[in-house]
Parts: structure tokens; C-alpha cells; sequence
């Protein structure tokens, strides 16, 4: 069969590109799409513009929820604290029409960081707006970071007990949302991963350590893309 396509969310924002100053782009770090393309996937980008999101989410295969900027409190009934980042109201707009889609046409749903703890807000879960401790020692600088894996899951399966993972973020999941279980976790207890509690789900999976890096979690987006061959096959 042809490759499954796999819709990535893209962030908007400006950029300096070459003579020209302050671009509105839409954008996203090659990893992502290196990762999926590696698994077999055709990578799109569906850039944060809510009208464009369900004629694309009707045609891929699978969705791949990227990290970025932090969430809008409001969306979890909470006000925006000290070292919370203003809210990107058409990004959280279009990701969550995007994601409803997709939990709609049952087709799978991997998430990275921002990704993981937008599926958990959209299913009434809350957010802890700055954690010190698990913030990076010098922005913008990925750490390396081992946690623990339930090896009874569907992060365990592809990752194993203990992988090596690379973060960058300063917010966490609080209270989890309906319908999903933690199934990874750092050394204090933050939540690292969380995933579809009925395991007769459709694949619904998410890391919130930037899962586009390092070589353990591979088998993570194998698992991801292989779901969506399955799915793709089955609607064919």
C-alpha cells in the first residue's frame, strides 16, 4: 500500500528569512517529520488556520500533535499565572477541531509534550503552569531524562521500562483527563505519558517529553505509523 499520511500541527509565528524581516510563517522543527517519514509515513503540515483543518483531517490517516507554546488556562478553568506563556488562541483553536476529527474518523493520534497535554485539556483535564524543577537549566537546550514506562501499555511496548527521553518543558499534566491513563512517569512522580484507557481503543498516545528526539523512541513512532497503515487498510 502507499504510505499512510500523517497530518503534523504546525505552530505559527515570524521569522527573519534571508533579506526578508518578520515573515509570517507557519512552521515546525524537521524532527518531527524526519521521525515520521523514518516510520514510513508521509508527513503533512496542518498549519494552525481552523478552516483548513477539517478538509485535511478528513483525507490523512493519522495525527501527529506537536509541542510548542503553552495552552490557554482558560481552557481548563484556570487564570494565566506569572511565567505562563500569552495564549495562542488559533493554535489551541485549530489543534483541538483537529484532534476532534480525528478521535471522530477513529484514526490514530500520537503527542508530543504541548500535544499530549492539549488531549488531556480537551478532555477536562487541568495543568500545572510552571514546574521549576523540570524546566531546562539553559532555554532552549533539550535535556536527556530517563523514565519509567508501565510495561503493560502501549508506551511500554514501544519503549520499554526505562528510555532515555529529551525534555524542554516547564508545565505538566495535573489532573489527567477522561478516558486516559498515565502510563509513564518522571522520578518524582510527574507525569511523562499518558494513553487511551480502553485499550480497544484507537491508538491515542502521548509523551510529554519531545518524543521527535533520540533514538529510543523509534519504536514509538513505528508503532504510531504502523496503526495508521492498519487503519488505512481497513477504510480502503
Amino acid at each position: 500500500m502507499t504510505q499512510p499520511i500523517v497530518a503534523v500541527t504546525a505552530d505559527a509565528t515570524t521569522v527573519n528569512w534571508n533579506i526578508w524581516g518578520d515573515v509570517a510563517v507557519s512552521l515546525l522543527p524537521q524532527p518531527y517529520l524526519t521521525k515520521v517519514a523514518q516510520a514510513g509515513g508521509a508527513p503533512v503540515l496542518l498549519p494552525p488556520i481552523a478552516e483548513a483543518v477539517e478538509p485535511v483531517m478528513e483525507r490523512v490517516d493519522a495525527l501527529l500533535m506537536s509541542g510548542g507554546a503553552d495552552i490557554d488556562p482558560a481552557l481548563y478553568g484556570a487564570e494565566r499565572e506569572k511565567f505562563t506563556f500569552p495564549p495562542h488562541e488559533a493554535r489551541d483553536t485549530a489543534e483541538l477541531a483537529a484532534l476532534a476529527v480525528a478521535e471522530r474518523r477513529g484514526i490514530p493520534v500520537l503527542a508530543v509534550c504541548r500535544g499530549l497535554q492539549l488531549i488531556s485539556v480537551s478532555r477536562g483535564g487541568t495543568l500545572d503552569q510552571h514546574l521549576p524543577e523540570h524546566s531546562p537549566a539553559v532555554p532552549g537546550q533539550y535535556e536527556p531524562r530517563v523514565i519509567q514506562v508501565k510495561p503493560d501499555s502501549v508506551l511500554g511496548s514501544a519503549l520499554g521500562p526505562s528510555p532515555t527521553v529529551y525534555c524542554h518543558h516547564h508545565q505538566g499534566i495535573s489532573k489527567l483527563g477522561n478516558g486516559l491513563v498515565a502510563t509513564a512517569w518522571s522520578d518524582d512522580g510527574v507525569i511523562e505519558g499518558a494513553e487511551a484507557e480502553d485499550p480497544a481503543a484507537p491508538f491515542l498516545a502521548g509523551l510529554q517529553a519531545h518524543g521527535e528526539l533520540g533514538d529510543d523512541t523509534v519504536p514509538l513512532f513505528r508503532a504510531f505509523v504502523e496503526a495508521a497503515k492498519a487503519g488505512a487498510r481497513s477504510r480502503s
